[in-house]
């Protein structure tokens, strides 16, 4: 039965790439978990638990992406080597300085952003507005992670944009 009353044609190019994202979110996951675990120096304690922060939240999103897929009526992918072969996050060595990892998650989360844009992309296509109410959270979450790890990431002399701002 066609709960949905979402035409399947539209609906598929959603789906893939809800699986691709899937993908993306293992990897990033996996990422954060060897980040978390392999942390040293000064900001072990910031990091270490920001890390732990991110990994709970990424898994959190594995579930939910894979339900969508659920939802809208087919089987999200679920094998580690497809998950390689399709994911545009790569592994990489855990061996890395706490500046080395962040600059590695940003540019994660630069990818998350792209793929979730494709999704909404389709989905607005597709007429599917549980996949684009899902996707806008996870932009506006993703993208204020990444404002404050580039925060961290920044030297203290740098600055933001401060033209909007009126000198007196």
């Amino acid at each position: 039965m066609n709960y949905l009353k979402m035409n399947d044609e539209k609906l598929l190019p959603v789906v893939l790439e809800l699986n691709t994202l899937l993908a993306d979110y293992h990897m990033y996951y996996q990422k954060l978990r060897n980040f978390h675990w392999n942390i040293l120096g000064k900001n072990f304690f910031e990091l270490h638990g920001k890390f732990e922060e991110l990994y709970n939240d990424a898994r959190s999103k594995i579930d939910e992406i894979a339900e969508r897929v659920l939802t809208l009526r087919y089987h999200p992918i679920s094998r580690y080597s497809d998950y390689i072969q399709i994911a545009s996050i790569k592994e990489v060595s855990p061996l890395k300085t706490d500046e080395e990892m962040v600059s590695e998650l940003i540019n994660d989360h630069t990818k998350l952003l792209v793929q979730m844009r494709v999704i909404i992309s389709h989905a607005q296509n597709a007429g599917d507005e549980g996949t684009l109410d899902m996707m806008g959270s996870y932009i506006r979450e993703l993208e204020k992670f990444s404002w404050m790890l580039s925060a961290w990431n920044k030297e203290t002399s740098e600055q933001l944009d401060t033209s909007m701002i009126k000198s007196h």
